[in-house]
């Protein structure tokens, strides 16, 4: 009796990996063995960065945010403790688009606090 490959399923297995690592660097885009272990990686990187970016950009927002504050005479820590006794529900975000993008409505803010 002949040996049975599934040859179908291994190809097309191969076929995906190399058709996901197209563009990478010299073997990495072409050699199977090779392109497999990047696209691990790659896959990797992609996981752990998609946690990091929500970090990166809260630090953004608080730099943004922090920058403005001082122009109005008044530091990051002092205006979120301000917003919170005031019961004033703006996140970071919202907060470092008003202060890049609409400066009246954030003088507004803080002044509300002040």
């Amino acid at each position: 009796m002949p040996r049975s490959v599934n040859a179908v399923a291994s190809r097309a297995r191969r076929k995906r990996i190399l058709k996901a690592t197209k563009g990478y660097f010299g073997a990495r885009s072409n050699v199977y063995t090779v392109a497999k272990n990047a696209m691990e990686k790659a896959l990797q990187y992609a996981y752990r960065d998609r946690r990091n970016k929500k970090r990166v950009f809260r630090r953004l927002w608080i730099a943004r945010i922090n920058a403005a504050a001082k122009m109005e005479g008044m530091n990051y820590s002092t205006l979120m403790h301000g917003l919170s006794k005031q019961n004033i529900d703006l996140n970071r975000k919202v907060l470092a688009d008003l202060a890049m993008n609409h400066y009246d409505v954030f003088k507004a803010v803080v002044a509300k606090v002040k």
